[in-house]
């Protein structure tokens, strides 16, 4: 089970899902080697070995980067796993290098640097479903 963001490039005045125009092309992140090198810079320690599926390790979480074979490349999905809210730095780090904007796909919505809501509720319910109480008898 993961925390899915995905980093796309938007208009700078949108501040929300709701606020994108019905007809909005969000245009490329770039050239395939380009985003490889920009996530590179962003994110010196991720593992690019397989160049479609990155991943970035931390001391308490891992975070999949999946950037697909698409060339240009149109969007990057995060799958992130674990607890600490430093997994956000390296989130805003990769969206601030790419010029995008990162949408929480549980919450349906923008977030920002230092917005932790839909990450602690995603742990909250992770760990609500992964280890249910014991039946009482």
């Amino acid at each position: 089970m993961s925390w899915d963001v995905l980093l796309l490039r938007l208009p700078d005045n949108v501040t929300s899902v709701q606020e994108i125009p019905v007809d909005h092309t969000s245009p490329p992140l770039g050239r395939l080697h380009d985003v490889l090198a920009a996530v590179a810079q962003a994110a010196p320690d991720a593992d690019l070995s397989d160049p479609t599926w990155g991943e970035l390790l931390g001391p308490t979480w891992s975070m999949e980067l999946n950037i697909g074979d698409e060339d240009p490349v149109d969007s990057i999905m995060l799958h992130i796993r674990g607890s600490g809210d430093d997994v956000l730095t390296p989130v805003f780090r990769l969206a601030e290098t790419l010029g995008c904007k990162v949408i929480d796909c549980a919450e349906g919505d923008l977030i920002t640097a230092g917005q932790t809501s839909g990450w602690h509720a995603f742990q909250q319910f992770r760990d609500r479903v992964s280890d249910p109480a014991e039946p009482q008898n």
